[in-house]
């Protein structure tokens, strides 16, 4: 497998869309709607398995490329929705990450936290 980066990606997704003109259906509204159906798309895959099911998955050689293929799709219009908007994918993470250490610091239990900070900036 050759080296990857999120930018090497994303560039070569939105060359793939230009050669066929897909930019102005490219839109903030339309790549977040993408994204959430192909979301959907991976989630019904696990949809009516058993938690034990679930976690088999990818012993699957058939169901295995199915997730994988649903996990590009998501990825593909995640990077494709970034670049629009010009928001740095890793960035926002780390970001996020750091955020959330502070959120729910180790030790508290799970339930208060969540509950305590439902309506707050996530």
């Amino acid at each position: 497998m050759t080296d990857l980066d999120v930018e090497a990606l994303q560039r070569r997704l939105a060359e793939f869309a230009a050669s066929r003109e897909w930019q102005p259906y490219h839109t903030p509204k339309n790549l977040a709607a993408a994204l959430s159906v192909e979301a959907a798309e991976l989630l019904e895959i696990f949809q009516w398995l058993t938690p034990e099911e679930a976690a088999r998955v990818m012993e699957s050689p058939e169901t295995a490329h199915r997730v994988a293929d649903e996990v590009a799709d998501v990825l593909a219009y995640l990077l494709q929705f970034c670049r629009v908007l010009g928001v740095d994918p890793l960035a926002a993470l780390s970001a996020k990450i750091d955020r959330n250490e502070v959120r729910f610091p180790v030790g508290r239990p799970p339930g208060r936290a969540a509950r305590k900070d439902r309506h707050s900036s996530e």
